[in-house]
């Protein structure tokens, strides 16, 4: 089971990613009745922006569809990454009720990120800090 959870949580990930990007980029589902006056206004000026929307649902639905067939899956990550972390901002300030599946969100993608093999391995090298590591390698050698 154990190797098989990295698989499951990217197919997980890709599939809502997929999903909420064509059903937002074809206005297939329809906006929540009760959405509060604040999400509103945010959500107005991103519409406002005509370009924005179908960049974000295209890069979803790219990204998601990359994740769901296992190719370039640390890019899709990192390119998914500040886009999970404007969802879960989104639910904290705006609209508390939708704070569930932001957190799967999250969960899925530190997963996948930091903690998964081989996917970890490469993400982490974008946090790598050759200077830093230089420097360890002058102390060890000096001491």
């Amino acid at each position: 089971m154990k190797t098989k959870l990295p698989t499951i949580a990217r197919l997980i990930l890709g599939f809502l990613f997929v999903f909420f990007g064509i059903a937002g980029l074809f206005n297939l589902l329809p906006p929540p009745e009760n959405m509060p006056k604040d999400l509103q206004t945010f959500m107005g000026g991103l519409v406002a922006a005509k370009y924005f929307f179908p960049l974000l649902k295209i890069t979803e639905i790219t990204c998601g569809a990359l994740l769901m067939i296992g190719v370039f899956v640390p890019l899709a990550l990192v390119v998914l990454a500040p886009i999970i972390l404007n969802i879960l901002l989104v639910h904290i300030v705006l609209d508390p009720s939708g704070l569930p599946i932001a957190i799967v969100l999250v969960v899925l993608e530190i997963y996948l990120a930091f903690f998964s093999k081989p996917y970890s391995d490469i993400v982490k090298q974008i946090f790598r800090c050759p200077l830093k590591e230089e420097l360890d390698k002058k102390k060890q050698q000096e001491g």
